[in-house]
């Protein structure tokens, strides 16, 4: 039997996209019916991963998606599969990383957003499949996994960065988002956007749970640490619009992330 780590980095180091599906969706499902041992003896890689047809960029370096007609459509779609992507890795290495030192119901609910990410990405694959392209036939950034790779020597730190910043971000472009592909007449993409931002909600809450769990914990008041945190290790602003009730039922205050969002700061 497989130890859970050793999986993860098999994962993690499948740059393939429906290889990396296949291999995620099995950990989960594994993971579930108890197939791999709770031993955490493998490293997590400091990158993981990338299809070798794609192209990365610094997200300074990327073209515009303002395009009309469908080469526009498809740009927002392949920007959409990158982050869901990209997402898999992150929702992997969460485990494989910091599930070591948790609870054994950290690991699970972590596999819970692996299974969940591979299927947003597959989704949108299949979409761009439709409309006569792939994922990895346009440039993308990795601005996602380097936000992430500030954090790998500190679990709140990941979980301040990655679910409650990253995602959180999410939760506020999603509903413009549905509105763009609807206006167009893709309902198809605009209905799976639509699951993506109710799966999120649940993904940031994973996260806030964990972070106010380990600031528990620790007996430390987990707003200011959020705060603290994401102005040490985040290298970005809190922009709003923010979709205040999507925040709220996935755990966050609108008194932490507004105080962020009052004023600029980048990492020290």
């Amino acid at each position: 039997m497989s130890s859970v780590a050793a999986a993860i980095r098999a994962a993690l180091l499948t740059g393939e996209p429906h290889a990396k599906v296949m291999a995620s969706r099995k950990i989960a499902r594994d993971w579930r019916l108890g197939r791999l041992e709770p031993v955490w003896d493998a490293e997590m890689p400091e990158a993981p991963a990338r299809p070798a047809a794609l192209e990365l960029r610094p997200p300074n370096q990327m073209p515009r998606r303002r395009g009309k007609g469908l080469a526009g459509q498809v740009a927002m779609i392949h920007a959409l599969a990158h982050i869901e992507f990209v997402a898999i890795d992150l929702a992997l290495d969460m485990a494989g990383r910091f599930g070591g030192a948790q609870p054994r119901e950290f690991t699970s609910d972590w596999m819970r957003v692996v299974a969940d990410e591979a299927m947003h990405f597959a989704l949108l694959d299949r979409r761009l499949n439709q409309l006569g392209s792939a994922y990895g036939r346009l440039p993308a950034h990795d601005g996602l996994w380097e936000a992430a790779s500030v954090t790998t020597d500190d679990v709140l730190a990941r979980l301040a960065i990655v679910p409650m910043v990253l995602e959180a971000r999410g939760l506020d472009i999603c509903p413009a988002t549905i509105e763009r592909f609807t206006a167009i007449g893709d309902h198809p993409t605009a209905i799976i956007v639509r699951r993506i931002l109710n799966d999120e909600i649940r993904h940031v809450g994973i996260g806030s749970k964990w972070f106010k769990t380990l600031c528990s914990l620790q007996s430390i008041a987990w707003e200011e640490e959020w705060q603290k945190l994401v102005s040490a290790r985040f290298r970005g602003q809190l922009k709003p619009p923010f979709n205040d009730s999507a925040r709220e039922s996935a755990g966050l205050t609108r008194e932490a992330y507004q105080a962020l969002a009052s004023k600029d700061f980048v990492a020290q």
